[in-house]
């Protein structure tokens, strides 16, 4: 009988469908790496989905959001996600949390089974924070790292975080997990293309105000539609096939 996950099906089996669908996955940050990892595991049939994003749809959102329209503008993301995937997946629990992830509310995200947790994420000190949480609680993790300034979706991989490089937020984390005693142990998207510098004649136009103490509200960054996107996509492939790892994929035989 034909279903919406009937594609799906023809790789991995009912087995890996049913495995699919008793799986629970976090997605953190619902923006253009989050939503497009969130979307692509409801449409591969996980069963439960736990939305995390205190933000509402901007108009700098449209150029890549798979949620931000014009007619969504001032909605919160979360919701939208939700409200999408039902008309995809009636059938996939989605816990929307319209928070941000911080010390203090953490500890509601690890209330609901964790089996995987997406990380697309912009605050540094949060990113830190969820990694060494899914550590001490062995529920895997995958983190996107600079998916901005870039105009390559090519030069995006899966690497453990030890082994990134040109990436300046990849950086970053990596002297921070050190300082925590982390070295290696966390999978990451990131890019190895050399980020773009913004056009200041440009920035100048769009920055209502200098003053500001927001780092990306006085330097935003130049973004698109492929970019992001192609990072969620790998990460929520990355998720599926760590899920369904002990389920045996046949494969066409190499000449």
């Amino acid at each position: 009988m034909l279903h919406q996950f009937s594609r799906n099906e023809l790789a991995f089996g009912k087995e890996g469908l049913e495995q699919l669908k008793n799986s629970t996955v976090a997605v953190l940050g619902i923006g253009g790496v989050g939503s497009f990892a969130a979307e692509s595991l409801a449409r591969t049939g996980v069963g439960r989905l736990v939305l995390i994003d205190k933000d509402d749809v901007d108009i700098t959102n449209v150029n890549r959001q798979l949620i931000a329209l014009l007619s969504t503008i001032g909605r919160p993301k979360v919701e939208l996600m939700k409200e999408r995937i039902a008309d995809i997946n009636p059938e996939c629990e989605v816990i929307a949390l319209k928070m941000f992830y911080t010390e203090e509310t953490y500890e509601q995200i690890f209330e609901y089974g964790l089996d995987f947790v997406i990380d697309a994420s912009d605050t540094i000190m949060y990113k830190i924070h969820l990694m060494k949480e899914c550590l001490k609680r062995n529920i895997p993790i995958i983190s996107s790292m600079g998916a901005a300034n870039k105009m390559d979706p090519t030069r995006f991989t899966i690497a453990d975080i030890s082994k990134t490089h040109t990436d300046p937020i990849a950086k970053i984390v990596r002297q921070k997990l050190r300082k925590e005693g982390i070295y290696k142990g966390i999978p990451v998207v990131f890019s190895d293309e050399s980020p773009i510098v913004i056009r200041e004649e440009i920035r100048k136009e769009i920055v209502p105000d200098e003053n500001t103490p927001i780092r990306k509200a006085k330097m935003p960054p130049a973004s698109n539609a492929f970019c992001p996107s192609t990072a969620g996509l790998i990460m929520g492939a990355y998720v599926v096939r760590e899920i369904l790892k002990d389920i045996k994929i046949n494969r066409v035989a190499s000449e």
